[in-house]
């Protein structure tokens, strides 16, 4: 595993310079991410332990965590609504996009379920496995949604930004204002456990929700025991760059054709009706627009709050509505799938 893991890290950080070179945003993962994609589909050996990943999602998660203080968790209940409603949207957008994905591809209708839920990969390749579907088109289908998500989103929120789009930025800050060394070592250890703990429990994401909670429960109380050093948060973005481009394999490229091109193209329809629903809620709430876009995009926890981290958007609100859409995907996603072939 070092050596295909070695070469990972040495290709990814290279290409995050480039990226920083380029002035792109998430330059940490959109790197590391493209970067290995590319070699593995050209049929480099290159391979992320499951480590690598738990260790870029514990970083990230903590530091998401941070930046719930009393104050921001009291805003946060007072979109509960909209949250809920964004969900629901989300949910039936999944439900609508692998109707569309069934017609266009003609693969059955498990795998076209699974493929366009809006969920984790890993969550809904073992649900699929489950209920009968084709695992390995499945995965192939959310590892190019997260692809074109993460390739897509941060470039024109910035752009949009940068020409004037939206009043203002989100004033989300982390409560720690400072890296104390003492305290980190302590927030490391506390953050650590809960994530065991829950994947002792088999809870989804268990190395991003552990240290969120715990962090977020530690700021809402007003403890400050350090903020993470900005090293350790691009680490983090690495490691999840490196761990999502090497599942695109070879097979990955010999994938039926005409699926995977439905599948891009129920992608890019998924984009454009979630971002059309955030500039509506957004428009009537009067929440930040880049906000709301990474808020009810079809991405995943890590990329679009970091996205928010980076451009300075609403960090707690993108983590929210995120958070709340995979634990209600997770435990809705079989009576979903259920109700589905019976209208289907």
């Amino acid at each position: 595993m070092i050596k295909t893991f070695l070469p990972a890290l040495a290709l990814a950080f290279l290409a995050a310079q480039l990226c920083i070179v380029l002035d792109t945003p998430l330059p940490w993962m959109i790197g590391p991410l493209f970067s290995t994609a590319i070699a593995c589909m050209l049929g480099a050996r290159l391979t992320a332990p499951v480590q690598a990943r738990e260790a870029g999602q514990w970083a990230i998660g903590t530091a998401l965590g941070l930046y719930f203080s009393a104050p921001v968790l009291a805003a946060l209940a007072r979109n509960l609504g909209w949250i809920a409603l964004a969900v629901a949207f989300a949910v039936c957008l999944g439900l609508a996009a692998g109707a569309l994905l069934r017609r266009l591809s003609g693969c059955d209708e498990a795998t076209a379920f699974f493929a366009m839920a809006v969920g984790g990969a890993s969550e809904m390749a073992v649900q699929a496995e489950r209920h009968g579907a084709a695992v390995d088109r499945v995965a192939a289908a959310h590892s190019l949604r997260i692809m074109m998500v993460v390739g897509s989103i941060p470039f024109v929120v910035r752009w949009l930004a940068g020409h004037g789009w939206g009043a203002g930025l989100d004033a989300f800050v982390p409560l720690a204002g400072r890296v104390d060394t003492a305290g980190l070592v302590v927030l490391v250890a506390v953050t650590s456990c809960a994530a065991l703990v829950l994947k002792r429990l088999r809870v989804p994401n268990a190395w991003v929700i552990g240290p969120l909670v715990v962090a977020l429960m530690l700021t809402a109380a007003g403890v400050q025991l350090s903020r993470l050093p900005e090293w350790m948060i691009r680490t983090g973005q690495l490691f999840i760059g490196v761990s999502l481009g090497t599942r695109f394999t070879p097979q990955f490229v010999h994938t039926a054709p005409r699926y995977l091109a439905s599948v891009a193209a129920c992608t890019l329809v998924t984009l454009l009706l979630a971002g059309l629903f955030a500039f509506c809620v957004a428009g009537i709430t009067g929440m930040h627009p880049g906000t709301m876009v990474l808020a009810t995009s079809p991405g995943g926890i890590a990329e679009m709050a970091l996205t928010a981290r980076v451009l300075h958007l609403g960090v707690p609100v993108v983590t929210a509505f995120h958070v709340v859409r995979m634990v209600a995907v997770v435990l809705g996603i079989g009576p979903l799938y259920r109700a589905w072939t019976r209208v289907a």
